[in-house]
């Protein structure tokens, strides 16, 4: 439970006492202010007995009979003297133009606030309620009800007189009552009763639980909650009831409705007043408790709960005890709580105080969290209900987040929320840039400064590098990579870094930040140096990216020996820029650097560096000998005397045998294969590629007295040489290896090879006969003829314009047409008759013919 601070424009009377409960962390769900103004001027010299509430106004009545309409403020607006002794209640309609009063003495007044309308009646008892049809000012509905020792129901009939009927009599004093649309709830000495106005009927009685409590002490509560739901409260008791429809076949002589307890549920103290919040209750308590010192009871302060209601119990959502002026001297009756629908207030009235009580808006909410200090939580809900805040600002509760994570020495986090949190007002950046210098903390906010928009003073950059020169390189030079050139004066920093170099030369460090800098300065050819000098792998980018080309002719040798692959792909891309002769004239003291250089070139194009191509032999069988072949191969501007010199000298027999081969000497290069690599294999692919026949003539001869190449032949002679020509040549007795797997792979070879004839022969024959047939068909199809087609020969329409005499038309198939009569007449030699144009010796699409005759 939670102790509510009641707050008011003026000073307490009252001093909070002196054994308060801690502060809890949960947030409490209303707020308190004491209703002032004319309320105060009214109790200084009066009490408060009664209190009704409109959306507009409220209505207080007091123990010396008076009733005061107020503004929400507190504010008197009218006064009206009703009676001397106490004012027992007010009822409103919901209009709020009409009011009536009942006072101890017997007293009942209706009347309009705005009209002359009024009925006075003085009873011989005490009236302790008084309610007015809701909807008093329709005329229909000039009702109201009173209750002493019995409920009355006055209604005006046509006449304008009032007529009064009594409700309920016998069971005490009506001590409480509420009407909504057409039910009136009213409690008496026994229970609760439930009077349907529209049907005249009586349809429940709710009897009270614990009798054992005086009911003009512990009086009951009772609130509408909406047209069918009446929430009953007495001593600790609370019911919920919902009236409902009675089914028709349930009738017979019942009441049309019927209500049923849907909560029922104690409470730990006793209640003075019930209203309904959404779909919880908040409750008023009256509240006793022992002293421990004389162990006597006394009056504690009042609390003001909201709970949730389940079928047969509650859970607590909330728990106030509120210091009312006077609470020590109250009793439960004293205490009332009315509330205002619209705009969920809530109004704790006893004898010398009014408090309203009214849900917590997100300003609150807020204040509460940073009161707790939960800053970040305070933010968060400021930015979701940025519209809806009056008393905050954003940026303020920020701000004092920052300065919050800074006292708990959570700079990092602290120097991350700027970013969020100042947003683009420099002016902040740069104060808390000064805060953070000032307790040594530049470090922290150093990677959230703005870097585009907006950007700070160049000093604040400047202060913030020189930090980092003195203690840190490493974040001096990240500082550098990550932050534009352009945010601090570079002169400065330069000279600041060339001072530390003084220092320590060989700083690699800071050599490579002063290249850095010198970049954004476009000192390129100084970065370049310093670059070259670290090898540092942004040496090509610097170059591509600020066309350096010119700097570098003298430094291609430290270029390739950096990194030779990237150097090579960068020459030749910008070969326009540094020729290839100026390339290969830097490299000639290098000639492994020069190879690599050339070989690319190469690779490239076989043509663009032809004139280095006899340099290219001697670089490749010195630095690449498995190149030195395919270059060979590719290359058609190489010398090839030159070639085979150098290849003999180095004996490179591979390499030999293909420059013999290709010029032209191919049975040196066979014997060379034979003699100096003994590989009967690649001598058979030679004489293969060669397809020479006296090259196997001499492959034959050299291998009839070597049994190994004998098999190799055997084994791969079938395709390209008969088989015969060399079995024939073998010498008898000698010992072959693997002679009859060879002779059968021959014969194997050989049926492969009538069986692949026989089968492209059955596909050509299948193949002809369908394209002869598909050629018949087309062939056989009709040929329109009409007026358009006119006679290839005398060019005349090829029918008549009297279609009545007989005619010859000769249509061939290459869709030519003549008049029988001037084709020429077929001799007995060629009886087959060709078109004149196709030329017929070919045996074209013209040499056949369709004749059409009429």
């Amino acid at each position: 439970m939670a102790e509510a601070e009641v707050q008011e424009t003026g000073s307490f009377e009252e001093s909070t006492d002196e054994s308060e409960e801690e502060e809890s962390e949960e947030e409490p769900k209303l707020k308190y202010e004491r209703l002032s103004n004319g309320v105060t001027e009214i109790l200084q010299k009066d009490a408060a007995s009664c209190m009704t509430v409109h959306d507009k106004f409220l209505a207080l009545g007091t123990h010396y009979g008076k009733v005061y309409l107020l503004d929400i403020q507190g504010n008197i607006t009218q006064k009206f003297d009703v009676s001397p002794v106490k004012i027992n209640q007010i009822s409103l309609d919901e209009s709020g133009e009409h009011m009536g009063v009942c006072s101890e003495d017997g007293k009942v007044q209706v009347f309009g606030l705005y009209s002359g309308e009024e009925f006075h009646e003085t009873f011989d008892c005490p009236i302790k309620i008084v309610a007015v049809h809701p909807h008093f000012l329709r005329s229909s509905c000039k009702q109201f009800v009173t209750g002493g020792k019995k409920l009355l129901l006055f209604e005006r009939s046509w006449m304008s007189r009032w007529k009064s009927s009594v409700l309920h009599e016998g069971e005490g004093n009506i001590r409480s009552v509420k009407w909504r649309g057409h039910l009136i709830a009213w409690a008496n000495n026994m229970g609760v009763k439930i009077f349907d106005i529209t049907s005249k009927q009586r349809i429940t009685n709710v009897p009270r639980d614990d009798i054992s409590l005086r009911p003009d002490m512990y009086p009951c509560s009772l609130c509408w909650k909406d047209n069918v739901t009446l929430i009953i409260g007495w001593g600790t008791s609370v019911k919920i009831c919902s009236v409902k429809e009675r089914h028709a076949s349930d009738m017979r002589d019942l009441p049309s409705r019927y209500v049923e307890i849907v909560s029922q549920f104690e409470t730990e103290f006793y209640i003075s007043g019930l209203a309904p919040l959404c779909d919880q209750l908040v409750m008023l308590s009256y509240v006793k408790e022992v002293s421990e010192k004389t162990e006597r009871e006394y009056c504690a302060r009042p609390r003001l709960d909201i709970i949730q209601p389940l079928s047969e119990t509650c859970e607590e959502i909330s728990s106030d005890a509120l210091t009312v002026r006077g609470f020590q001297e109250n009793e439960c009756r004293d205490y009332h709580l009315e509330f205002s629908e619209g705009e969920s207030l809530f109004y704790i009235v006893s004898p010398r105080d009014v408090v309203v009580a009214k849900e917590r808006d997100q300003d609150d909410h807020i204040d509460w969290l940073l009161e707790k200090k939960k800053y970040e939580e305070a933010l968060m809900a400021a930015e979701i209900s940025q519209k809806n805040i009056k008393r905050h600002k954003i940026l303020d509760i920020g701000l004092a987040y920052i300065n919050h994570l800074v006292e708990k020495g959570e700079y990092d986090i602290a120097a991350r929320k700027c970013q969020k949190i100042l947003g683009k007002n420099t002016a902040l950046w740069e104060y808390e840039v000064y805060k953070f210098k000032e307790i040594g903390q530049l470090k922290a906010i150093s990677p959230y400064l703005p870097r585009g928009d907006p950007v700070l003073k160049p000093l604040i950059y400047e202060m913030i590098l020189h930090e980092f020169l003195e203690s840190d390189y490493e974040g001096f030079a990240t500082l550098i990579r990550e932050w534009p050139g352009d945010l601090y004066n570079n002169s400065v920093i330069v000279q600041a870094v060339l001072d530390h170099l003084k220092k320590d030369s060989q700083n690699r460090t800071l050599l490579q930040t002063l290249a850095e800098l010198y970049t954004y300065d476009k000192n390129y050819g100084n970065a370049l140096e310093i670059y070259l000098t670290l090898r540092h792998k942004d040496v090509f980018q610097l170059i591509h990216k600020h066309n350096l080309f010119s700097s570098i002719k003298d430094k291609i040798v430290l270029l390739m020996d950096f990194d030779s692959e990237k150097a090579v792909d960068m020459l030749l891309d910008n070969e326009d820029k540094i020729s290839i002769k100026k390339v290969v004239e830097e490299l000639e003291d290098r000639p492994e650097l020069q190879h690599v250089y050339l070989h690319k070139l190469f690779k490239r194009d076989h043509h663009k560096g032809q004139r280095y191509h006899e340099k290219q032999i001697s670089l490749y069988a010195e630095y690449d000998r498995p190149n030195l072949l395919p270059f060979l191969r590719d290359s058609t501007h190489c010398p090839l005397e030159k070639a085979l010199e150098i290849c003999q000298q180095r004996n490179f027999v591979e390499e030999t045998v293909y420059l013999l081969s290709r010029m032209g000497n191919s049975r040196s290069a066979l014997k060379m294969i034979m003699e100096e690599l003994n590989d009967v294999d690649k001598a058979i692919e030679f004489a293969k590629e060669q397809d020479d026949g006296e090259l196997w003539e001499d492959l034959i001869l050299y291998s009839i007295d070597k049994p190994p190449f004998i098999t190799g032949l055997l084994n791969n002679i079938g395709t390209h040489v008969d088989p015969i020509l060399l079995i024939h040549r073998i010498k008898e007795g000698m010992e072959i290896p693997n002679l009859r797997d060879s002779l059968v792979k021959i014969l194997q070879d050989y049926n492969l090879q009538i069986l692949l004839r026989e089968g492209c022969k059955k596909i050509l024959v299948a193949d002809s006969l369908s394209l002869l047939k598909k050629m018949h068909r087309t062939q056989m199809k009709g040929i329109l003829v009409d007026e358009e087609n006119i006679c290839e020969s005398c060019l005349s329409p090829i029918l008549p314009s009297d279609a009545a005499k007989p005619f010859s038309v000769v249509v061939f198939h290459c869709r030519h047409m003549f008049h029988k009569e001037c084709l020429p007449v077929p001799s007995m030699n060629s009886p087959a008759q060709f078109c004149n144009i196709c030329s017929a010796k070919h045996r074209g699409p013209g040499s056949a013919i369709l004749e059409m005759k009429k």
